[in-house]
């Protein structure tokens, strides 16, 4: 049934397929060995003959192998099988057997000598079933073997046999690579020709490891991709393979390096381990044949073991590499974790490494510990100290201490043992040396002694020193103090003392601790807090012992250096010369508060630009259409922080400034003067396009353009000998013509004279300066005139003097200023190059005098006061130049009181005043210097106590609204500085209003309902504050007269009959509407009808087309009192139509003259146009008499 099942041919791996088969190596100076192989029915075994053929066994058959050296060949399986090496009657066989499954007990024992082969090669023995090969009498001993799963069958594809034909091909390809180069080398070391060495030590270690996991290294390997079923037996022929890519290649050789298997861990001590592991490929040795043998090309294997003490993740250090497959670990520290992991490299390729394997090393005894400290010694006792060393795993369980008495030939006795860390040797001898010596134990075992400590016990005579002087710090910083001490007074110079410094923080309440013990008489204490206060005292112990505390002094460490501010930034956009910069205070101040902030400007080198307590400055002087850099670093008491982060900003461009040193540019000839000049220092952030020369005989005169160009020299011809000529010079950008240069006074020959040197200032006063300087070469013409310029900016000096003398004395000059000087020499040809420029500096004074001092208004100090406004008075003002000393006070005269001293401010409240008093004020400023003048008088006047509410009136009352009155005031509002008023309203039984503020002194109240009372009161205040709210005013509206009527509607009933009607109105507030119709008869006026009716018939055959009627409404109260209201537009009565007859005839008489009748309204408008006339006449008449003869 085996030899029937016939699995589907498997592709190899093409790594294995084309490793070539060693050849048998026949060794004459061996002994010749007989091997038999067992091929089990249905299997083929492959060999490669003398001549390279490749020769084909199949089962069953043993084939006789001979081995001339005694060395066994390697013999290769499919994965999942070991081979092993029995002998029997003197005769060699191989035994394959699964790896799983151990040794039968009726087969006979491995030797010791044989190795065991578990490294598949496919192309050795094919074999494609997935059962074992083994012998046929042991057949009915092995224990039956399960059927793998297809999953199995996959992992174990690799192995499956393939033909010879293309064996033979994979192998060529592969050597003919190998002679090419195309795999490369492998950590520099190419691939080894010659057969392999014995095999390594430790081998069977390494293969016992790999098979206490099973089949974890095969499951581990990368499974191939699945292929189909060829549908082929073992016998049926197959195609030539195509060869396949070399990165494919590689790929594949990586995944099988990469599936080694993780070390094993044997042997372990406390300071060694041993590792081994299992190679993932076979290892080629030498392989005997019946005749000859021949060397072939084989793959050799190269491992690298690394050590990590920080897990699986740490950092591994590499301890190990070489070609064997176990490797002995050695110094490694006792009872400590390591991880080890192996990596493979075949050639120049190399694999993943390995799952990491984790052991621990063993405890062992402590190491030895340091030779034991003198602490203190007397007459007749010794006592010392020590420190535990390290336990290696185990905890110490005591300390054995042992001594003997030098000079004496006696052995060291124990004389303490225990877990105290110090011990006092009692009952000793008086100036007798002593030896002494220290272990320690654990459960493990007892360490190595330490070195030999000598030491001798005090004399009888001898008397503690004394009390040395206390410490002296000679250094401070921020978490450490530099002290020393010296010796105490008497001490002999045969004698060792021991210092003891001791120290005390006040914040922990721990007391004086130990901080330094030894001979030194200096010591620097470390890991202090910053900007704190210690304690310390020095103790002197000798042979003698121990002397008295010295005095307790106390220190400080020094505050760290604070961090670095925030990045400047700008507080508001950039102007041409000036950036307004801000910055935000450091995070940390170092433990003191920053006192310093320092800004750094910088175009092409770094400066400090402002330095001062604000984080805000203005950096003006600088140049427009520049890039600039800003940066900001404070200091405080402990020292200076790292500069901030930089701020790069562009300021705007301008027009160019003026052009530099505008002078000749060599001998002026009689016609010519060639000149030349240097840009301008600023381009205004464009660069200079054109230049424009202009000429004049004098600076009065009308000044010409000689040249206009790009270049920055030009000769101007055509001149007057003898003459002086002017020169200025402008340059352009793209933003416009820059301003004229200085003028330049050139002559034609002789020349102006040479420039002057630097003068010489010398301080007279405080403001008064001597200038004198030299006469320079004259150039031909002597010197008529010096030119001193003198100014605080070089680029700003002014004309002072001009004359013939060499010295000039400046006076009437400000303290502590910085000035400027420079000189010119002018003889009868023109004037010479200015010197360089000469600084002085005058002394410091007294202050100046107080300007801009005024008076504050309540709340713009952001401060309440305490007192009333009319009793106080708050004073601010500008601070004036200090003169060189800083200003530490101001005194306030207030008339001619004695001053009034305060500190340096710029404002403050002076108290206790008189109510609307004048006051006169002066203030003085006060330096180091003195005080200096008094500012001009201020006189300033307290407020007022609020003002009385006024009399509240109603003077005019109308139904919807009343107007009210107060006071005696003017009219007209009052400026915002007099009395204001507020008139409340009661609006509820307990709430009021305010309907106006102001100055005013009526108000009339708007939107009332008509005959309602009303209650008012009324508050005044002024600069003096608010005054009190007056009593309750009740004012009641009157009643609302009916609204105007429509004019009434006429319409003619009979000749001489009219019916009038006019419209109806509705109650009043249950008051009864009742109507009055008049007629008009020029200006007369009839009353018609009187009543409630809406409608009137009325008769009157006197009555003519002059006549108008018009209608009144009127409200009748209850108490029978009628209120009118206004009169409705007048209507005219209609014309009465003649008969027929009488029209017809009246058309051939003549037409009577029509007339208007002058009613009211055309009476008022006549009147009105004549006023209008008459007022124009008048105007005519005096701008014609009047004004124009004026």
């Amino acid at each position: 049934m085996m030899t029937d099942q016939h699995l589907p041919l498997l592709e190899a791996t093409p790594m294995l397929a084309e490793v070539p088969l060693l050849p048998h190596v026949i060794n004459g100076d061996g002994m010749q060995q007989m091997i038999l192989v067992q091929v089990n029915p249905g299997e083929t075994f492959t060999i490669r003959t003398e001549d390279g053929h490749f020769q084909c066994i199949t089962g069953p058959a043993q084939v006789p192998m001979v081995s001339p050296n005694g060395t066994m060949p390697p013999i290769f399986v499919p994965p999942g099988y070991i081979s092993q090496v029995v002998e029997e009657n003197g005769m060699r066989k191989v035994l394959v057997l699964p790896h799983a499954v151990e040794f039968h007990p009726s087969l006979p024992p491995v030797p010791p000598h044989l190795p065991l082969y578990a490294s598949p090669h496919p192309a050795m023995l094919h074999h494609p079933h997935v059962f074992p090969p083994e012998l046929p009498h042991y057949v009915h001993q092995l224990p039956a073997l399960p059927v793998y799963s297809e999953q199995d069958m996959m992992c174990h594809s690799m192995s499956v046999p393939i033909h010879e034909e293309r064996s033979v091909k994979m192998q060529e390809q592969l050597q003919r690579r190998l002679k090419s180069g195309h795999l490369g080398t492998a950590n520099g070391v190419p691939f080894s020709h010659s057969s392999p060495g014995p095999f390594i030590k430790g081998g069977q270690a390494a293969m016992h490891n790999g098979n206490s996991k099973g089949r974890t290294g095969l499951a581990a390997s990368p499974t191939p991709p699945r292929l189909k079923h060829s549908g082929r037996t073992r016998a049926s022929p197959t195609s030539s393979c195509d060869v396949k890519d070399p990165e494919e290649e590689v790929r594949r050789v990586q995944e099988l390096l990469s599936a080694v298997c993780k070390p094993a861990v044997g042997s372990l001590t406390s300071h060694s381990a041993v590792l081994s592991w299992r190679p993932p490929l076979p290892l080629p040795s030498e392989v005997d044949t019946h005749s000859n043998t021949r060397a072939h090309t084989a793959l050799l294997l190269s491992y690298e073991l690394a050590l990590s003490q920080s897990g699986t993740e740490g950092d591994f250090n590499l301890v190990y590499q070489g070609k064997d497959t176990t490797c002995t670990v050695g110094d490694l520290r006792p009872a400590t974790h390591y991880y080890a992991r192996v990596c493979v490299a075949c050639s120049s390729v190399k694999g993943a490494p390995s799952e990491t394997v984790a052991f621990t090393t063993l405890c062992s005894a402590p190491d030895a510990p340091a030779a034991p400290r003198l602490i203190q010694r007397t007459k007749s006792s010794i006592s010392l100290q020590w420190r535990s060393p390290n336990d290696n795993g185990s905890k110490i369980t005591g300390f054995c201490l042992e001594y003997h008495e030098q000079g004496k030939q006696s052995a060291f006795k124990e004389v303490y043992s225990g877990l105290a860390k110090q011990y006092k040797v009692m009952r000793l001898m008086p100036s007798t040396k002593y030896a002494f010596r220290l272990a320690a134990k654990n459960d493990v075992g007892m360490s190595a002694f330490s070195a030999v400590l000598s030491c001798c016990t005090a004399s009888c005579s001898a008397s503690p020193p004394a009390p040395p002087s206390p410490p002296r710090l000679t250094e401070a910083g921020v978490t450490w103090l530099s002290l020393e001490w010296g010796a105490p007074c008497g001490s002999a110079s045969r004698d060792t003392l021991t210092y003891i410094l001791e120290m005390e923080d006040k914040e922990s309440d721990c007391g004086f601790q130990l901080k330094h013990r030894g001979e030194e008489q200096s010591c620097t204490v470390k890991e202090l807090r910053r900007f704190t206060s210690y304690q310390f005292r020095v103790l002197v112990a000798s042979s003698e012992g121990t002397s008295q505390p010295s005095s307790v002094v106390e220190y400080r460490t020094q505050p760290d250096q604070p961090g670095s501010p925030g990045k400047p930034s700008l507080r508001s956009p950039a102007e041409p010369h000036s950036l307004h910069v801000i910055w935000e205070a450091p995070e940390d101040d170092g433990g003191s508060p920053v006192t310093q902030y320092v800004l750094e400007l910088s175009h092409s080198e770094w400066e400090a630009v402002y330095s001062g307590s604000l984080r805000q400055h203005v950096c003006e002087g600088l140049r427009e259409g520049t890039w600039y850099k800003l940066r900001v670093y404070c200091q405080s008491l402990g020292g200076r922080s790292q500069v901030s982060e930089i701020l790069s900003v562009e300021t705007p461009p301008l027009p160019p400034g003026p052009c530099q040193a505008l002078r000749t540019a060599g001998a002026a000839t009689t016609s010519e003067i060639p000149l030349c000049w240097d840009p301008p220092v600023c381009d205004g952030g464009a660069p200079v396009s054109q230049y424009c020369v202009e000429m004049a005989q004098a600076a009065e005169e009308y000044q010409q353009q000689v040249f206009c160009g790009s270049d920055v020299s030009c000769t101007i011809s055509q001149l007057l000998p003898g003459r002086t000529y002017l020169f200025w010079v402008k340059s352009r950008n793209p933003a416009g013509w820059g301003p004229l240069s200085e003028m330049c006074q050139a002559s034609t020959a002789p020349g102006p004279p040479e420039q002057c040197s630097a003068p010489q200032l010398i301080l007279n006063t405080s403001t008064g300066v001597l200038a004198t300087w030299q006469t320079p070469v004259c150039n031909g013409a002597e010197v008529c005139e010096f030119r001193m310029e003198w100014g605080l900016e070089e680029g700003t000096l002014e004309l002072l003097y001009s004359g013939p003398l060499t010295q000039y004395e400046v006076s009437d000059l400000q303290p502590a200023t910085e000035y400027r000087c420079r000189v010119q020499a002018v003889n009868a040809v023109g004037a010479g190059l200015f010197s360089d420029v000469a600084t002085v500096t005058t002394p410091a004074s007294v202050p100046a005098a107080v300007e801009h001092v005024e008076e504050m208004r309540e709340g713009a100090l952001g401060v309440v006061m305490a007192h009333s406004p009319a009793t106080t008075l708050a004073l601010r003002w500008k601070e004036p130049h200090c003169h060189g000393a800083e200003i530490s006070s101001y005194n306030i005269v207030i008339g001619e009181e004695l001053p009034l001293s305060i500190g340096r401010t710029s404002y403050h409240i002076l108290e206790n005043l008189q109510p609307n008093t004048t006051y006169r004020i002066r203030v003085q400023a006060v330096n180091s210097m003195g005080a200096g003048p008094f500012s001009s008088a201020l006189k300033l006047r307290t407020r007022a106590l609020p003002p009385e509410p006024p009399v509240l009136e109603c003077v005019v009352a109308g139904p919807q609204s009343l107007k009210l009155k107060w006071g005696e005031g003017l009219i007209r509002p009052q400026t915002s500085r007099g009395t204001h008023y507020c008139l409340h309203m009661q609006v509820g039984a307990d709430r009021s209003i305010c309907i106006y503020s102001g100055p005013c002194h009526t108000f009339k109240v708007q939107r009332l309902c008509e005959d309602t009372e009303y209650q008012f009161s009324i508050q005044a205040h002024s600069e003096a504050g608010m005054g009190p709210l007056s009593p309750s005013y009740t004012f009641s509206t009157t009643r609302s007269p009916p609204p105007q009527l429509k004019a009434p509607q006429v319409e003619l009933i009979e000749r001489s009959k009219y019916a009038v009607t006019w419209e109806a109105l509705q109650p009043m507030k249950g008051d009864l509407i009742v109507y009055k119709l008049q007629m008009l008869r020029g200006r007369e006026v009839e009353q018609l009808y009187r009543g409630p009716a809406t409608s009137y018939t009325w008769q009157n055959p006197t009555a003519s087309v002059a006549c108008r009627l018009r209608v009144y409404a009127g409200r009748r109260s209850q108490d029978g009192s009628e209120l009118w209201g206004q009169c409705s537009l007048s209507t005219g009565l209609p014309t009465t139509e003649l008969p027929r007859e009488h029209r017809i005839s009246s058309c051939h008489e003549p037409q009577p003259r029509r007339s208007w009748p002058l009613t009211d309204e055309p009476f008022a408008t006549v009147l009105l146009l004549g006023f209008v006339i008459l007022a124009v006449l008048f105007a005519v008449l005096i701008q014609y008499f009047v004004i124009e003869r004026e």
